[in-house]
Formats: structure tokens, sequence, C-alpha cells
């Protein structure tokens, strides 16, 4: 791998994080693939993707497939994630795809190389977001096409309803003084819109989108899937064992009001970002 400039998430997913998603594929793909379709639409036969922060590379492998003669890249940092996309590519036969282990903020892409960018929640944790998405930007075409969609406040959606169970057993989260970007660093449009024009795109549309999220088959399999998440897990290794157990006892109450005959369903929320290219010469820094 080459540089990398953010190196607390590049051990994050490259640690604990990183080999929980690999392990969990199929259950993390269940959680976030009711966005795939609002992203894919971006995507036209013969394009050259980018997938920006692309994990597993569900979304790299559906990209390929609607390019058709084109080609889906994936990128990301996290190795263990990688090698469960290159593998997924090979059992389903998806050849027009490459998986590339790099920081998209400072990677040397081929300049205007893509037709257009994807990201399904893999664009919150850039050291600087104007930095990246202005590197991502040099890698697509004049007039290149981005498109992403990141997380809203949670307090919007059912599972911030559910993780608010947890307040009362376990501290609240250490960010500050990390260096690491939060997750709803996007939640807010207007967050978005300074960020992605200030990296030189036009045209930044935000728009609420929604999806049903599956976390398990009851409450208690969700419970423990949601407990070895990297978010709580951390925060349960902060308590003692008898505080951490009445928290996943509560987790599992929580979830229990989303129990459907084929699981435990969860309201999701996220905007869908859009944005462009500018066809003339493009600097941003």
């Amino acid at each position: 791998m080459g540089t990398v400039v953010n190196q607390h998430q590049a051990e994050a997913w490259n640690g604990y994080e990183g080999r929980h998603w690999a392990d969990h594929q199929a259950r993390y793909d269940a959680v976030n693939s009711g966005f795939n379709d609002v992203l894919l639409t971006a995507v036209e036969p013969g394009d050259r993707v980018l997938d920006v922060g692309c994990g597993n590379g569900q979304l790299t492998r559906l990209a390929a497939r609607r390019a058709g003669a084109g080609r889906a890249v994936g990128i990301d940092l996290s190795a263990p994630m990688l090698d469960r996309a290159r593998a997924s590519a090979a059992d389903e036969g998806v050849g027009n795809v490459e998986f590339v282990r790099a920081d998209a903020q400072v990677h040397p892409f081929p300049a205007a190389a893509f037709d257009v960018a994807l990201s399904r929640f893999g664009v919150m944790f850039f050291a600087d977001p104007v930095a990246a998405f202005g590197n991502i930007g040099r890698a697509l075409r004049p007039g290149g096409r981005l498109a992403f969609v990141c997380l809203d406040d949670l307090r919007r959606a059912d599972l911030g309803r559910v993780l608010a169970a947890l307040a009362a057993h376990l501290p609240p989260p250490q960010t500050e003084g990390t260096g690491a970007a939060e997750p709803l660093s996007l939640a807010d449009p207007a967050v978005v819109h300074r960020v992605v024009t200030a990296a030189g795109f036009a045209g930044v549309e935000c728009a609420p989108v929604e999806a049903p999220q599956v976390w398990g088959r009851d409450a208690a399999d969700a419970a423990g899937f949601l407990a070895g998440w990297g978010p709580i897990r951390h925060q349960l290794d902060r308590v003692d064992p008898a505080t951490a157990d009445r928290a996943r006892a509560a987790l599992a109450e929580a979830l229990r009001p989303y129990e459907q005959p084929d699981g435990v369903r969860l309201r999701g929320t996220a905007w869908l970002v859009s944005a462009r290219r500018p066809d003339q010469p493009y600097d941003a820094g």
C-alpha cells in the first residue's frame, strides 16, 4: 500500500473493525444493501467506475455488472475486507473488477480515468475531506459524476432509538482528541455542500433516502451482532462485565419491537449526494 495520511482509520480497518466486517460480510451487506439501487442509477453501460471505501466490495461488483463492457475499481484501506471482496468477485465470476488497497485521499489515480465515483458509507472518515474529494475529482473525466450515501442524524433512524437504550449503561463515546473523523461528519447537508463544492464539484445535491436494514434473525441475534460492531464493542470494553451484560440485555429489549417473521428490520436513513466534475479544467486543491 502507498502513502497513508489517515493512519487512525488504517489501524482500525486493518484491526478488529476490518476483521469484523470481513468475517460478517453477508450480515453487513444485509444492513446496507438497501442503498445500492439509488447509487447504481448513476452507472451507465460502458462506464469506468470508482468505488471509494468499497469494503467487502458488494457495490463494486454490482457496478461492474451494470457497467458491462466497462469496469469497476474498488479502493479501501482494509486488507481483510479487500481479501473478501476479491474472493467474492472470483466466486461470482465478475471479471471486470479490480480492488486496490490505498488511501483515496492521496492515492495517485490516473487523471480523468473514471466516468463515475460511488461510495456506500465510505466517505465519512477522511482526515481532510476537501483534499480527499478533490483527489477523487481529479480521477474523474470532465463532466464525470459523483454519487454517494452518507449517514443522516441517527436520531431520525430506528437505529438511533435502539442505541439510545445503551445510554443508561455506557459512557459517552470517546472521540475528542483521537484525530478520527466522525461517522456523522457529513450528516449535515450544509457541510456536505460546503466540502464537496470546495473540492471543485458542481451541482451538489443532497436528497434524503431510506432503506430497510436487516440486523439479525431475532432480537437476541441482532443484539449479539451489534454488540460486536466496533463502536459498541469499544464502549462495552470500557465498563465492568456486569454493566456490559446489562447493556447487552437493554439492547436486545430495544430491538424486540422490530422483530418480524423474516428478521429484525430497522428503518435506515441517509443522504444521497450527487455532483459532477465541471467540464472546464479542474483545479481543486
